[in-house]
């Protein structure tokens, strides 16, 4: 069946390994774009740290003078950044050593090398667990599912390990083998695949007309082309003469803030997107006016792997009565994150604000709840996509009335964060 080829080739699960899982950049605070190292913006030591600091630099001595082994200085000065940043106890904010650095920053092309899955950190047991599988990709080939968990890479336990520093682990030049020790939702023994790393590529937009004149669009992520890509799709669709369109971020671990405005506001003519408190900021972000398909009635389809600009984009239309949400709860990441590169190649990722809907909700550790919620049926597979069909089954019922919604009024932004 045609649709059934189109969604086993093109309803890609993500092509970002791990990374995006839980990020989501501040396009517009230079998180992304400013590549000079850090200190030659931020010269000299602040005054009043020097004899906080004290005591760091006496156990480096005692360390250096009495450690039996030989030490690594890069070693201690990377494992300082990690345990500083560590001690906020927020997880979007850490420290990725430069080949770390180097491999998850491949993902914002579009392309990378490795194993196909999205993952997040499976924090009772440590580790990668799988969240999704790209269709025919080494992961699959190999035998991996949803919900197992990477607990060891080339016999290595990393459990211990931050998300980053897995993901750096697992990925490597296509053709090579990496081995994963593996728990199995289910069984008690550990499990060992070998994956033949390959070129991972997804076009971040895919679409096409489904039966009844309905409109597929598919979000695989969020790069700076996104909204460029999918609007040319909305207009070769002609979306606002088709009888419904289905907006697909399922396992779209989101991206640029900015790129999550801008594709809201294909929908939405004017009024508020989003909510942003920080320290010293707070900014209502409003619809770009430059909407292309208010008119159409939606649906937009969410799981648990949709996350931070998926669930943007899914609170605003939501909140704003433009869409209907059907599927399964969300990822739940209400944060922004900018990213700077330090002067050894590595970099940092630093939390710099909360993001709430445009009625001030926080998805926070709760993420988006669907007004229709459908769990995936894997008996029925992506050839019968049930999530999908409840869906199409919305629209063609005819009692999706959230179209064309009007200018809101801006709420009054959270008390706190």
């Amino acid at each position: 069946m045609r649709r059934a080829n189109f969604l086993r080739n093109l309803i890609v699960l993500s092509a970002v390994l791990a990374l995006f899982a839980t990020l989501f950049l501040a396009g517009y605070a230079l998180g992304a774009a400013d590549r000079r190292p850090a200190s030659a913006q931020d010269n000299g030591q602040p005054d009043n740290t020097e004899v906080l600091f004290e005591p760091f630099w006496e156990t480096w001595t005692l360390l250096h003078e009495n450690y039996v082994d030989p030490i690594d200085d890069q070693a201690l000065m990377e494992g300082a950044l990690r345990g500083m940043l560590g001690s906020l106890g927020d997880p979007h904010t850490d420290y990725m050593d430069p080949e770390t650095f180097a491999r998850v920053n491949e993902s914002m092309s579009g392309a990378y090398e490795g194993i196909g899955a999205t993952v997040r950190l499976n924090e009772t047991i440590g580790g990668l667990e799988l969240v999704s599988i790209m269709p025919g990709s080494p992961a699959e080939v190999a035998g991996l599912l949803p919900g197992d968990t990477i607990v060891e890479v080339n016999g290595e336990d990393v459990t211990s390990l931050g998300q980053n520093e897995i993901i750096a682990k697992v990925r490597g030049p296509a053709g090579t083998v990496v081995r994963l020790g593996i728990r199995r939702p289910g069984t008690t023994d550990l499990l060992e695949f070998e994956v033949i790393r390959d070129q991972i590529k997804v076009a971040s937009v895919t679409w096409e007309i489904l039966d009844g004149n309905i409109g597929y669009l598919r979000l695989n992520q969020f790069e700076f082309s996104t909204g460029q890509a999918m609007r040319d799709a909305l207009a070769e669709m002609n979306a606002d003469s088709l009888n419904g369109l289905i907006l697909d971020v399922r396992a779209n671990p989101g991206g640029y803030l900015t790129t999550a405005i801008d594709v809201a506001s294909a929908f939405i003519a004017d009024g508020p997107i989003v909510l942003e408190r920080g320290p010293d900021r707070e900014l209502t972000h409003e619809a770009l006016g430059n909407a292309v398909a208010t008119k159409v009635p939606m649906v937009v389809l969410v799981d648990q792997g949709s996350a931070s600009a998926s669930e943007l984009i899914a609170g605003a239309l939501q909140d704003r009565d433009r869409a209907t949400v059907v599927g399964m709860p969300t990822f739940g990441k209400g944060s922004v994150q900018v990213w700077r590169e330090l002067s050894n190649g590595g970099g940092v990722r630093i939390t710099i604000s909360r993001w709430y809907t445009p009625d001030g909700h926080s998805v926070s550790d709760v993420g988006i709840t669907p007004d229709v919620e459908v769990a995936f049926d894997p008996t029925r597979g992506l050839e019968n996509d049930n999530q999908l069909q409840a869906a199409i089954d919305v629209l063609t019922r005819g009692d999706n009335n959230r179209v064309d919604a009007p200018a809101a009024a801006v709420p009054e932004a959270p008390a706190g964060p």
